[in-house]
């Protein structure tokens, strides 16, 4: 079995320091290679975006983005999670799974799960989105729809539903009681 410690050994033919943890918690090597590991699929699954970089067009993905610069007309990441950082500027129509708010978006965003406004993030548009949360301090102008898909249960409007006709059924059974009975 491969173990981390024994993959990096000193070229010198001294002997390994102990004092020197290869990670900061008291798991052994064998048991940390596989979280170090998915962490950095984690980390290459999510495309950053520079402070100088600035595109105008269309832009779409398949990975989580996240956005430091300025970016001016269309951003489509259906499946993923779009994080506009406290540099990003964003021009554009919003679509994807779940948007994050650092910094400026000026138009329409539409997310399939959720929109984030955070601290000092600001947007100036409409959001189409089932769940939304705006943070004190954030800046929000425009409208927001909250409609949740089709074919998604609505679970306050069926025990609403389901009570009426109940109260109902009730009204009617006791005005067929005579007066003593009610």
């Amino acid at each position: 079995m491969w173990k981390r410690d024994e993959a990096v050994k000193p070229t010198g033919g001294q002997p390994a320091s102990p004092a020197a943890p290869v990670t900061p918690t008291s798991q052994s090597a064998g048991a940390s290679a596989p979280q170090a590991d998915t962490r950095r699929q984690n980390e290459r699954d999510v495309v950053n975006i520079g402070k100088s970089v600035v595109i105008k067009g269309e832009l779409n993905g398949s990975e989580d983005l996240t956005i430091e610069g300025h970016v001016e007309g269309k951003i489509e990441l259906k499946d993923h999670v779009l994080t506009i950082g406290p540099n990003g500027k964003i021009k554009a129509a919003v679509f994807a799974k779940a948007v994050i708010v650092l910094g400026e978006v000026n138009g329409n965003v539409t997310a399939s799960e959720k929109v984030d406004i955070r601290d000092n993030g600001s947007v100036d548009g409409d959001i189409i989105s089932p769940r939304v949360a705006i943070a004190e301090g954030a800046h929000f102008r425009g409208s927001v729809d909250m409609q949740r898909k089709a074919g998604q249960p609505q679970p306050q409007a069926k025990p609403a539903q389901a009570s009426q006709p109940q109260a109902q059924q009730n009204q009617a059974q006791n005005q067929n009681l005579p007066a003593a009975a009610r």
